[in-house]
């Protein structure tokens, strides 16, 4: 078995969940790294204009990523759960199941990106004069989503087994290819945002390649010829069951932000810059909630197998003191710098920087000071995941979406196009006060299934 592979059933919960997040921490920095070289490169080398173009791009691009995410995330619930139980043989089963799964749907939603593209970018208002750019960067983009739908899974097995090591290199290797590509592609190629896009999709490539390198070293995953044929059918449906609920929950939370980018359409070039800049750093401010929810999907996936539940909650007590903590300090971080940051990203005439700048930094100052609401979110919807339950995450992403263009639409007819600027935060209230109902219920309904199991067992035995 690899050194890197983690048994998150016994220990001291904390200690685990931040041992196990920390490399994903860092990791998704380098991931984030790269992001802000993107926004920094078009911003500066491009112009206003082209950074709009991105932040046109931006919801529909995380739609796709968000559907791949979720899939893949939903495959990884069964695997840390086999884990756990270590039940080996069936770990690889899933394993192979699910490998078919991501690829036939990397081929479909490939086509399905291409189809739609244009249609949605014009149906959402972009701008003329940024409607080209935006449409090309996603035409490349999905272009590559075999290749992002590759890494997800390939980084969500290692995850699931409690490797949080591999992907942190493999992220850090992606990083210093895309800044190094993004330099040469837009700066001296002089291939505009056509090159950004590319040395993203070269970088997810190579990550890839390095996660499948080290998967193979890992000895349970050592496959025979009777694990691999064709899908059986039974394991792909209760896979597709779990994935496709967080996919749609995504998706759903992508519509979401679409029809808050179809009012900041309508508020001009200058503001979508000045929003973009922002969301650019939106994975910044979540990049430790991201990777705690990943620790708290592979530590309550693995004691559930293990039929811990006493873990599971203890667990995600100390996650969420620990998220909280790290959100005060982004935040922080975030209200003191954000300007010097922000202005990384934009260029143009000292009135066009100044008004840029001035919007930006008023939503991030909003978002910032919300944080902690992300970072619970974050932790009970990832420890209802993992112990199995992907429908009450759904309803939460439901609640994201009802929340976050109610109030894209119906605020700024009172206090003006700043209203805009409360849709997340609205939209993560909705969802937490939802996901924490659920957690408390979803416990409670697991241990009394394994108390059931546990007693039928010892009948069995006495008998």
């Amino acid at each position: 078995m690899a050194s890197h592979i983690k048994n998150m059933t016994e220990g001291r919960s904390a200690s685990l969940i931040f041992s196990f997040a920390l490399p994903l921490m860092v990791g998704n920095v380098f991931q984030q790294l790269y992001t802000v070289v993107d926004t920094m490169v078009v911003g500066k080398a491009l112009g206003v204009g082209a950074l709009a173009a991105l932040g046109a791009a931006d919801w529909l691009n995380w739609m796709m990523l968000g559907i791949i995410q979720g899939f893949t995330q939903g495959f990884g619930i069964l695997m840390a759960q086999e884990f756990g139980a270590k039940r080996y043989v069936a770990l690889r089963k899933c394993v192979s199941n699910s490998a078919a799964l991501s690829f036939f749907s990397a081929i479909f939603l490939l086509v399905i990106g291409q189809l739609l593209a244009c249609p949605i970018l014009t149906f959402l208002q972009t701008p003329q004069e940024i409607l080209g750019n935006a449409l090309l960067y996603l035409r490349i983009m999905f272009i590559g989503v075999p290749i992002v739908m590759a890494y997800n899974f390939l980084a969500v097995v290692l995850r699931s087994l409690g490797d949080g090591r591999t992907p942190l290199h493999a992220m850090i290797v992606a990083a210093v290819t895309n800044i190094i590509l993004d330099l040469i592609f837009v700066l001296i190629f002089k291939w505009g945002i056509a090159g950004a896009a590319s040395a993203t999709l070269i970088a997810q490539l190579v990550s890839s390649m390095f996660c499948l390198y080290h998967m193979k070293k890992i000895d349970i995953l050592k496959f025979s010829a009777g694990d691999f044929g064709l899908p059986e059918r039974h394991l792909s449906l209760r896979l597709f069951l779990l994935g496709f609920p967080l996919a749609f929950q995504n998706a759903i939370i992508s519509v979401g932000g679409m029809i808050v980018q179809f009012v900041v359409n309508g508020f001009g070039v200058i503001f979508i810059a000045g929003f973009t800049a922002t969301n650019k750093l939106y994975g910044v401010l979540e990049v430790a909630a991201t990777s705690y929810g990943y620790a708290m999907v592979t530590y309550a996936g693995q004691n559930l197998g293990a039929g811990k539940t006493e873990r599971i909650r203890k667990g995600v007590k100390a996650a969420i003191v620990i998220a909280l903590f790290t959100s005060l300090i982004i935040a922080a971080v975030m209200l003191l710098c954000g300007k010097m940051i922000l202005g990384w990203f934009i260029s143009g005439t000292p009135e066009e920087f100044r008004q840029t700048l001035q919007i930006a930094y008023y939503y991030l100052t909003v978002m910032s000071v919300c944080l902690p609401v992300l970072y619970t979110l974050h932790i009970t919807r990832s420890a209802i995941q993992g112990m199995g339950n992907t429908i009450l995450p759904l309803a939460s992403g439901i609640a994201e979406f009802v929340m976050r263009a109610a109030t894209a639409i119906f605020l700024p007819m009172f206090i003006g196009e700043k209203g805009i600027f409360y849709a997340e935060v609205m939209a993560w209230t909705g969802a937490v006060i939802i996901l924490v109902i659920s957690y408390f219920s979803v416990i409670r309904k697991m241990e009394r299934l394994l108390s059931v199991d546990r007693n039928l067992k010892n009948t069995k035995k006495f008998f």
